[in-house]
């Protein structure tokens, strides 16, 4: 736990190597104030996020008090061990959970805290490619000794992540059903242009056009109506998820208001991406039910009797 007169905070603490934490965090990209390099043996700085240095009211060259679940004997009895700090750094990474829970100290001064002795307790790897993490975890872990634990970012954080995937295939289903929404109109606007020309048909009948020909005429308009449509509907969304950083922030400051606030949400910051293979998926569901909403009017077309239509003409 850290102290700062009344106000405590639980905290986890992360011994570092301040000139080798860059290589497997962008922690140090992230400094509001002062540096990671402040992390000197013996010195006993500390850097904390921006939230948890909210909470505690304090800045860069500021002291708390860090508390740690260790316990030293004493003739008075035993009495918790607490070490103070000065505060060197403040960074924040746009993850609530980051900015208010984690603090970084010198690794050796980690290692006297808690009296570990020398040597690191933990080592940390980043690759370039992280949905691999599972894959090289698991050969790390065939080939340790048993006492050592491997563990992954997908397994640190695994509730959430299957949390998102749930929601990512309830939403796939819900834009399905948008998409369906969509062709019954495409169904009822192509239903209203037969019944309106149904005159104009019948005289194409006359002259000779085969019921199959109408068919395709309509079918054609109805795919035109698709095309075009999935066409600006792909076009808006991949410029929507390439320029999400800059469209959110905007929106927020012209409604004065902030769409993932720290207290509830695990990050305060939307990234787009674009999933080539998600948006031919949803390109090819919107060209299909579009083709398959033509079917119905272009065979009610195709039905038309030049004599019935043309009976009161």
């Amino acid at each position: 736990m850290v102290k700062n007169g009344r106000a405590i905070q639980g905290v986890r603490i992360r011994g570092v190597v301040p000139e080798r934490e860059r290589n497997v965090s962008s922690v140090a990209g992230h400094m509001v104030s002062g540096s990671l390099k402040s992390l000197k043996k013996g010195k006993y700085n500390i850097v904390i996020g921006s939230a948890l240095a909210g909470q505690l009211g304090v800045g860069v060259g500021d002291h708390i008090t860090l508390m740690v679940p260790k316990a030293n004997v004493t003739p008075a009895g035993i009495v918790p061990r607490f070490r103070q700090f000065t505060v060197s750094g403040i960074f924040n990474v746009g993850m609530y959970q980051y900015d208010s829970g984690l603090v970084m100290v010198a690794m050796n001064d980690a290692a006297t805290l808690y009296q570990t002795g020398p040597g690191a307790s933990g080592l940390r790897l980043k690759l370039k490619n992280i949905f691999k993490a599972p894959e090289v975890a698991q050969k790390l872990s065939n080939s340790l000794a048993y006492r050592f634990r491997v563990t992954n970012w997908t397994q640190q954080h695994k509730n959430f992540f299957q949390a998102i995937g749930t929601e990512k295939t309830m939403m796939f289903i819900i834009l399905s059903l948008i998409i369906a929404v969509a062709t019954f109109n495409v169904v009822s606007m192509l239903v209203m242009v037969v019944t309106d020309k149904q005159g104009d048909i019948a005289i194409l009948r006359t002259l000779g056009l085969k019921p199959r020909s109408v068919m395709v005429i309509f079918m054609i308009q109805g795919m035109m109506i698709g095309v075009v449509g999935t066409i600006l509907g792909v076009i808006l969304g991949v410029l929507l998820s390439v320029y999400m950083q800059d469209i959110v922030p905007a929106l927020q400051a012209l409604l004065h208001t902030q769409f993932l606030s720290a207290n509830v949400y695990y990050i305060t910051q939307l990234k787009g991406q674009v999933a080539v293979p998600q948006v031919i998926k949803i390109a090819a569901l919107a060209l299909g039910l579009s083709f398959i909403s033509t079917l119905y009017p272009a065979w009610r077309a195709s039905r038309v009797q030049p004599a019935e239509a043309l009976r009161y003409e």
